[in-house]
């Protein structure tokens, strides 16, 4: 059982103001695997005034100082990195070799591109007569969430202290034990006092005391549409920046040219990794009418091959993270049938063998149309649906008929033709003939269009959320005429 019991703000760790706890579940057997103290606004307080002191030296640190000290990150990380896929796989039921080839590599190599970046970054611009200075925000509030705990923590926690900025992060209380471990790897990094503050908390009280607070410039959240809604809400009498990325229903099309069994396969397999617990995973199957049957076919044999287990099983997937996940992805799955979608595989309850912990059937829905609720809703679980189109106008159509907009996917044999389709579709990231698994870039921009959210992380693109432009006009006397 783990017991953490308190919070690392000012360079220690500190007891909570108050005396809150919550059980963390594991989600593989439905019992407690520890515990966390909760904080309130006094330990967001606390936290925020250090690193506005913090900020006032750090802000002014050097380049190449905090080259030094992201390197010291990036060993500490890579010493402790058994102990943070462990945690993963503790606190959301990751398998294990999910943790360790994935929940762990993203953020080993964010930190590696951060680096990189970092090392040849322009942080003045020459405008002619104005020199722009890209300057630190300030104090970041930083949210993340459960699913992809570590990952997340760090794609906004290096850029920040990247350029010069000082952070308070609130990590989700489902998924702490990574977060806390992440936190003792700043620590033995020698990270300055005030510089990285973790408070753990829930939404409506850590998190709204963040969105409130007056020394905190900006909050960047990874999270749920609804999530994101409310912290803008909160943070609007403070006209804070905000940085969200949100939900996703991604469209996966297959154009006719594709080579269909293996496009299907991708398919479901990208939707089924991390137990479909990712807002850019390819949802929604966008495949021509003409090859309904192959299409079919070749869903049901990919998602056969699809295995389940608890997460030192090292099955594809795991269960989903909590009960109130499992319950609504039930929910949902009850409403696809409901309203007359055709079940390919799986469907409600739980899978043979796996009648404790939060395990979810892989299950796949054909002959969806664009006003269904496992359509229109995104379902976070191992559940894809599929829709079907006359022309490659109506699989267009199809895929942008969402309000979100974070990732799309076009499959086909003809290299132009993908192009063209891709060039159409409003998302943030658009995978050509990739299933996202296999085509990863950590140098490309990635974030959303529409209720999906707004600003972008990855790569020098992640700076800039974290950068104010300050124009010295006349900074260049002009010649005399």
């Amino acid at each position: 059982m783990r017991d953490y019991l308190t919070f690392y703000i000012d360079g220690e760790w500190v007891k909570p103001a108050g005396n809150k706890y919550w059980d963390v579940v594991d989600p593989a057997t439905e019992r407690p695997s520890g515990r966390i103290a909760l904080g309130d606004e006094r330990d967001v307080d606390r936290a925020a005034l250090a690193a506005r002191r913090a900020f006032e030296t750090y802000s002014k640190t050097s380049r190449d100082e905090r080259l030094v000290l992201l390197r010291r990150i990036l060993a500490e990380f890579e010493r402790r990195s058994d102990d943070i896929a462990a945690a993963v796989s503790e606190e959301m039921g990751s398998p294990d070799w999910v943790s360790k080839e994935a929940q762990i590599m993203l953020p080993h190599q964010h930190l590696k591109i951060a680096i990189d970046n970092l090392a040849t970054y322009e942080f003045e611009l020459d405008r002619g007569l104005t020199l722009v200075r890209m300057e630190p925000i300030g104090v970041c509030g930083l949210i993340t969430p459960w699913n992809w705990p570590a990952s997340t923590v760090m794609t906004k926690v290096i850029p920040a202290l990247a350029v010069g900025c000082t952070v308070v992060i609130k990590p989700s209380e489902y998924s702490p034990y990574s977060a806390r471990i992440l936190a003792e790897v700043m620590d033995a990094a020698g990270v300055p006092a005030g510089v990285f503050n973790l408070v753990f908390g829930d939404g409506p009280t850590v998190g709204a005391a963040m969105c409130r607070h007056p020394e905190l410039d900006l909050i960047s959240i990874t999270g749920s549409t609804r999530a994101g809604a409310e912290v803008a809400r909160n943070s609007a009498d403070s006209v804070k920046r905000i940085h969200q990325e949100l939900g996703g229903k991604s469209p996966n099309i297959i154009l006719e040219s594709a080579d269909v069994e293996g496009a299907v396969g991708r398919g479901v397999k990208g939707l089924m990794f991390n137990t479909g617990q990712s807002c850019s995973a390819p949802s929604r199957m966008i495949a021509p009418l003409s090859q309904r049957d192959r299409v079919l076919a070749a869903a049901r044999k990919s998602v056969e091959e699809v295995t389940v287990g608890a997460p030192r099983e090292n099955a594809y997937t795991g269960p989903v993270v909590n009960e109130n996940q499992w319950k609504r992805i039930q929910e949902l799955i009850g409403a696809g049938i409901e309203e007359g979608a055709t079940l390919v595989a799986g469907g409600a309850g739980k899978p043979d063998g796996c009648e404790t912990g939060y395990f979810i059937k892989p299950t796949v829905f054909a002959d969806a149309t664009p006003t269904m609720r496992i359509v229109r809703e995104e379902i976070f679980g191992p559940v894809l649906v599929i829709q079907f189109y006359e022309d490659t106008d109506d699989a267009i159509d199809l895929a942008n008929d969402t309000e979100y907009g974070l990732a799309a996917y076009v499959q086909g044999g003809d290299i132009d033709e993908v192009r063209s389709v891709a060039s159409r579709i409003r998302a943030g990231q658009v995978f050509l003939n990739g299933s996202g698994l296999d085509l990863i870039d950590f140098n490309a921009p990635f974030g959303g269009h529409k209720k999906s959210g707004n600003g972008r992380e990855w790569g020098d693109f992640s700076f800039e959320a974290f950068l104010e432009p300050v124009a010295l006009v006349g900074y260049t006397p002009p010649s005399a005429p």
